[in-house]
C-alpha cells in the first residue's frame, strides 16, 4: 500500500487533498500539522464523516512544527512514504505584513526542514510536490498570464517567502535528484474556508444583508480579477500530476518542473459577489474601494496561463459559477464556518 505525508493535512486546501487520496485510492495518509489559525482538526474531521471507520484508519495526525528540524521521533512516527504534498504555510497576505519574519520560518525554514526529511525518503520517494502560488510573479497586466519559468516579482513578504521555498525545492532536485513538481495555484475557494477569506465574507454579509467592499483601481470603476478554482479542482490536479512523470526539459525549462494550477475562467470580483449574492436570491449591496490605498502589498489582477497542464490533459471539472453555487449552498447549510474559533 502506498503512503503520503501531507503536510499542513488540517488546512483548507489539504484537507480537500486528503479527501480526495481516500476517494480515489487505498494509500494511507498521515498528516503534519501544529495547528494554528489557519490548521483546524474540526476542519479534517468534518470532512472525514463521510467515510466509513476502516476508511478513517487510513488517516494519521502527526503534530509538529516545521519551523523545527523532524527529529528521529517524529521521522519514525511517519515513516516511509511515496508521496509527499508541502501544503503547510503561511498564507495570509496582511499577517505577512505585520510579521514578515514568522512568514520566514514558515515558509522558507520549514520548507526547508520538509526537504531535509524527504532526502532522507529519496530511496522510495516517487515524487515530492510544492505548493507555491500565483503571487511569486506579481501583479498581472491586462492581457498578461503568466507562465510557470516567467520572472518573479513579489510585492509583499508572504509571496517573497514562498519564492524562497521555490528556489529550495530546485536546488534540492539539483543537489540531491529528489523528485520534485512545483505548483502555482490562485485564489483558491471551497467547503470549511476560513471565514476572512473574501469568498466566505461575501456570503455571510449577503446573507445578512451588509455592504460587500469590491476593491478597485485608484478610479473605483476597475474591480480587481483573479482565476478563482475550487480546492477540489486543485486536490484533483495534484492526484494528475503524481500519476506523470514530466521532464522540464520537454517545455523549455530546467530541472523542477512547473506547473500552474489554474481556474476555468478569469473574473472581477464584483461579478463574483454579484454570483454569491445571486445565489441566494439577494440583490448585491456593495461599494468599490481603492485597492492599494486600503490593502497595501496586494495586487490588482493576477493571472496564470494553464495552457501547460491543459495540453497533458487537465482542466477544472465545473464552470466558476456552479462552483460557487455549489460552495454558497453548503455554507449556508453548515453556516458554522462563517464564524472564527
Amino acid at each position: 500500500m502506498k503512503r503520503i505525508l501531507i503536510t499542513g493535512g488540517a488546512g483548507f486546501i489539504a484537507h480537500h487533498l486528503v479527501n480526495k487520496v481516500l476517494k480515489e485510492t487505498d494509500w494511507e495518509v498521515i498528516t503534519l500539522d501544529r495547528l494554528d489559525y489557519s490548521g483546524n482538526l474540526n476542519r479534517l474531521n468534518d470532512a472525514l464523516q463521510e467515510f466509513d471507520d476502516e476508511t478513517k484508519k487510513r488517516v494519521k495526525v502527526v503534530f509538529h512544527d516545521l519551523k523545527a528540524e523532524l527529529n528521529p521521533l517524529i521521522r519514525a512516527e511517519i515513516g516511509k512514504v511515496d508521496y509527499i504534498a508541502h501544503l503547510a504555510a503561511g498564507s495570509h497576505v496582511d499577517r505577512s505584513i505585520e510579521y514578515p519574519m514568522e512568514f520566514v520560518l514558515d515558509n522558507v525554514v520549514g520548507t526547508c526542514n520538509i526537504l531535509e526529511f524527504a532526502k532522507h525518503q529519496k530511496d522510495n520517494l516517487e515524487r515530492f510536490i510544492y505548493f507555491s502560488t500565483d503571487e511569486v510573479f506579481g501583479p498581472a497586466p491586462d492581457g498578461i498570464k503568466y507562465k510557470e519559468n516567467d520572472r518573479y516579482n513579489s510585492t509583499n513578504p508572504y509571496s517573497a517567502s514562498k519564492a524562497g521555498g521555490e528556489e529550495l525545492a530546485v536546488a534540492y532536485e539539483n543537489t540531491y535528484g529528489l523528485p520534485i513538481y512545483i505548483t502555482h495555484t490562485m485564489n483558491v475557494f471551497g467547503e470549511r474556508q476560513h471565514p476572512e477569506k473574501y469568498i466566505p465574507m461575501c456570503i455571510k454579509r449577503a446573507r445578512d444583508g451588509e455592504k460587500i467592499t469590491i476593491h478597485s483601481d485608484h478610479s473605483k470603476t476597475v474591480a480587481g480579477s483573479r482565476h478563482y478554482i475550487h480546492a477540489e479542482d486543485v486536490a484533483d490536479a495534484v492526484m494528475f500530476l503524481f500519476d506523470k512523470d514530466v521532464k522540464e526539459l520537454e517545455w523549455g525549462g530546467a530541472k523542477c518542473p512547473k506547473f500552474n494550477i489554474v481556474g476555468a475562467e478569469e473574473i472581477d470580483n464584483y461579478e463574483l459577489a454579484k454570483m454569491i449574492a445571486e445565489a441566494q436570491g439577494k440583490e448585491l449591496n456593495y461599494e468599490y474601494v481603492d485597492f492599494h490605498s486600503s490593502r497595501p502589498g496586494h495586487d490588482l489582477r493576477y493571472a496564470l496561463d494553464g495552457n501547460k497542464m491543459a495540453e497533458m490533459g487537465w482542466v477544472p471539472s465545473k464552470s466558476v459559477r456552479e462552483r460557487i453555487e455549489e460552495v454558497v449552498n453548503w455554507t449556508l447549510e453548515n453556516d458554522r464556518w462563517l464564524v472564527s474559533e
